[in-house]
């Protein structure tokens, strides 16, 4: 297979582009990866260079090849029970904290990219397992691609996803079949999945009156003002003293002052103020 050269003027064309449609800022260290990222959809469509590659992107009009080139240039490595500190701090004392001064009413609870679905559903079965039932909360889990929205959906899991889920959770929502894990239908029905542009101010106008968001390790393939986009746009999905779970590694300092950050069992959660 002969490999196809990007010339770095397109390249920038195209890194542009992407920003501009999500957010996401890709370095120009970051030139090889696009190449050969995309190098296989130029061989599929059998286009002759990244220029026509780019100027077919442009001319699309239902948006297939633009969410084939996020699903691309996007990772989405994730697994169930990632950064249980968090977690933890959500189930044990957030949730029952919620749902009373809620008075009863249901805990909405949004994930922001949430990838092949690990995280929602881990939520899920938290909830399930602290004594809550269906009807006291809802999850809404939302991602750019559409790819790893439908493998959201089928919520079949290898090894890799579920090597840090307790035993107990994988004899009780799981079955097995060799390296195959499959979702309980009880824990798939409780989220429901949406296509969501985290930048978009009419995508994220879908989710009001939320909760609890969730938007771990996402920030980080974001520049400053796309971060200050974001964060704005959780802000005004969430209620009033509603939550902000964002990855352990990341901060909103320099972001915004909009959220007071707080810390129980050594893990930062945001409250919006």
């Amino acid at each position: 297979m002969l490999s196809i050269p990007l010339p770095d003027s397109t390249f920038r064309d195209l890194r542009d582009y992407i920003y501009e449609k999500s957010g996401i800022y890709i370095a120009d260290t970051k030139k090889y990866l696009i190449e050969n990222r995309l190098s296989r959809i130029l061989q599929e469509k059998n286009l002759k260079s990244f220029e026509d590659y780019y100027k077919l992107i442009k001319c699309s009009i239902n948006g297939n090849e633009l969410t084939r080139l996020f699903d691309a240039v996007t990772t989405n490595e994730t697994y169930f029970f990632r950064e249980p500190e968090q977690l933890n701090v959500f189930a044990n004392e957030i949730a029952s904290k919620i749902f009373s001064q809620n008075k009863g009413a249901k805990i909405r609870i949004w994930s922001a990219a949430s990838s092949t679905g690990e995280e929602p559903y881990t939520l899920s079965m938290m909830l399930l397992e602290k004594g809550f039932s269906t009807r006291q909360f809802e999850i809404y889990a939302s991602d750019l691609s559409e790819g790893v929205l439908n493998s959201a959906k089928r919520a079949v899991y290898n090894s890799y996803s579920v090597r840090n889920i307790p035993e107990n959770y994988l004899k009780k929502y799981f079955l097995i079949n060799g390296q195959s894990h499959e979702l309980n239908p009880l824990i798939k029905n409780t989220v429901k999945f949406m296509k969501v542009n985290l930048i978009d101010d009419k995508n994220t106008k879908l989710l009001r009156n939320v909760d609890v968001i969730f938007c771990r390790n996402v920030l980080i393939y974001f520049d400053v003002k796309a971060k200050q986009k974001v964060v704005s746009n959780l802000y005004d999905s969430l209620n009033h003293g509603g939550y902000l779970f964002i990855g352990s590694s990341e901060s909103l300092h320099n972001i915004t002052r909009a959220f007071r950050p707080n810390v129980s069992n050594k893990a930062i959660i945001y409250q919006k103020v």
